[in-house]
């Protein structure tokens, strides 16, 4: 299986991240937040629709209650401020 796109891997990167830190699973509303993302529900919603793909795909956890948590392992995360 291919490695997701960028966008999949920074919502994978912060829930790896919150995992590491100890935190559980996250609201697609927090995982916005996190992302540096506008809490409109537009911004939300189309975030919430990529984690329950990456869900679908095995690549994270679906909790109860809308929230998801890291799944497969470690993903490497591109920059924010990189061009690739």
């Amino acid at each position: 299986m291919t490695a997701p796109a960028p966008d999949y891997q920074r919502i994978l990167g912060v829930l790896e991240e919150g995992r590491a830190a100890g935190r559980g699973p996250l609201k697609a509303r927090e995982i916005a937040v996190e992302l540096g993302l506008e809490r409109t529900p537009a911004k939300v919603e189309g975030l919430r629709s990529k984690a329950r793909r990456l869900a679908e795909r095995g690549w994270l956890v679906q909790e109860s209650a809308g929230t998801f948590g890291a799944g497969r392992g470690p993903v490497a995360v591109p920059d924010a401020g990189s061009s690739a």
